[in-house]
């Protein structure tokens, strides 16, 4: 959802636009916190679809996946984690199918 989002904002100051044109993914772990939030405009039209087209699902399983096996995949992985939370654990335990990291920094 965030690619077809950065393909269609048509502007060069996002940082999705440019990871959309340039085919790096960009992954979103509290896509459904975040935008099922009281404010969140992005969680009302997913809502809306939901309602409007039976059978319309985000699958964030989807996400987990593809960062997991990148994860498996990769010759050697790192992390830069600014804070921690929720993004922290996610790239975190996708490193845990590999036997961690190979680097690491908690800024």
């Amino acid at each position: 959802m965030v690619k077809l989002m950065g393909e269609r904002i048509n502007n060069e100051e996002s940082v999705y636009y440019w990871c959309a044109k340039n085919d790096i993914p960009v992954f979103c772990p509290a896509i459904i916190g975040i935008f099922f939030t009281v404010d969140g405009a992005i969680g009302d039209m997913l809502f809306a679809n939901s309602y409007k087209n039976e059978g319309f699902i985000l699958d964030t399983t989807q996400d987990l996946i593809k960062i997991n096996r990148m994860a498996l995949n990769a010759k050697k992985s790192g992390a830069l984690v600014l804070g921690g939370g929720l993004v922290k654990h996610h790239i975190m335990n996708a490193n845990i199918w590999r036997n961690g990291a190979d680097f690491g920094k908690n800024v």
